[in-house]
């Protein structure tokens, strides 16, 4: 089933960030940074299904070879910077449908980067990856890694910062809103033209930017696994980070099923109209023959709404014809249900 996932993320030497480094592990290539005089060599990389340099539509007819070559394009980003925090380059992680034929992928990747470089002047470097075969790898993880330069191409070499890499406040000087809404303009793009591509396709699947919550969806968030911890499980290892992540996302679904089934309950507990109730005692006055109620603890409290919610959705499925020898629907069963929404 398709899914939506683009995470940007940048690189810069702040945190000793090479663009040349990631340039050469995304497109499983040797090159070698010209001022640092390091070489990057991943050309033993056997995942990677499609490498290609896009530039702005307006240099078709040029002849940009410097720019179209990627070790003399990473060196150039690298070369244009004099800060030493400076940042080098910023990167478009992508899942791509699993639905779509990998030609279909591919025209779906060099499309947005078309866009995407028309849009801010940049050149961007994409590379297409297929799932990898080691154990644990999902087979269906194909995607494609977004490689752009932070300043605008020219005819003879990197020129000016691109806006979306300028500061907010130069951005109000040239009458240009908070690059936060360029970000998000992205990530909306993500989805729209990926959603045209499956709906080009004839497939049904379709994808959202937006949070459950603005959709509409009444479902936890799945916890995303930091990669190391990831990287730690793969290898055999565990991971304290991502069990207790584990742990977290499920006492919040135990939560969320606790309070929609007080929830049920109150409305079910509600008086219809025209059915009695009994009298309630006046403020101040004790209610005759009543006893005293026994405080209850928070365990207490969720256990009970848990069993008053089962009795009732048992006592609903028997309520809509089903045999009286219909199995009881359990807590595990509930909570899988809840996952799966």
């Amino acid at each position: 089933m398709a899914v939506y996932f683009l995470n940007i993320k940048t690189f810069g030497r702040a945190g000793g960030s090479s663009a040349a480094s990631a340039a050469a592990y995304r497109a499983g290539e040797r090159i070698r940074d010209e001022r640092t005089g390091r070489t990057y060599d991943h050309s033993e990389r056997q995942d990677v299904l499609h490498k290609e340099i896009v530039l702005p539509s307006r240099f078709a007819d040029e002849d940009m070879a410097w720019a179209r070559d990627r070790a003399s394009l990473w060196n150039a980003a690298e070369s244009a910077e004099t800060r030493k925090n400076a940042r080098v380059a910023r990167e478009y992680l992508v899942a791509l449908p699993v639905e779509l034929s990998p030609p279909q992928r591919l025209e779906l990747v060099r499309g947005f980067s078309q866009e995407m470089s028309d849009r801010y002047g940049f050149a961007v470097d994409f590379a297409v990856h297929g799932p990898r075969d080691f154990p644990g790898s999902d087979a269906r993880n194909f995607h494609a890694h977004l490689l752009a330069t932070t300043r605008e191409v020219q005819m003879e070499g990197l020129g000016a910062k691109t806006t979306l890499d300028m500061s907010d406040r130069n951005r109000r000087e040239l009458g240009l809103p908070p690059a936060i809404n360029e970000l998000l303009h992205v990530r909306e793009r993500w989805a729209a033209v990926t959603n045209e591509a499956l709906q080009q396709a004839d497939q049904a699947a379709r994808i959202d930017h937006r949070s459950l919550e603005a959709q509409g969806v009444d479902r936890e968030p799945r916890p995303q696994i930091p990669r190391a911890a990831f990287e730690m499980e793969r290898h055999g290892y565990q991971s304290v980070v991502a069990d207790r992540m584990r742990q977290e996302y499920e006492s919040r679904v135990q939560a969320r099923l606790e309070r929609v089934a007080g929830r049920e309950m109150h409305v079910s507990s509600e008086p219809t109209a025209g059915q009695s109730t009994a009298a309630e005692p006046t403020p101040g006055q004790p209610a005759t023959g009543a006893p005293a109620a026994k405080r209850q603890s928070l365990e207490d409290i969720r256990r009970e709404a848990r069993e008053n919610w089962l009795r009732m959705r048992q006592s609903q499925i028997q309520g809509q014809g089903r045999p009286e020898s219909a199995p009881v629907v359990t807590k595990d069963r509930i909570r899988n249900d809840d996952l799966t929404r």
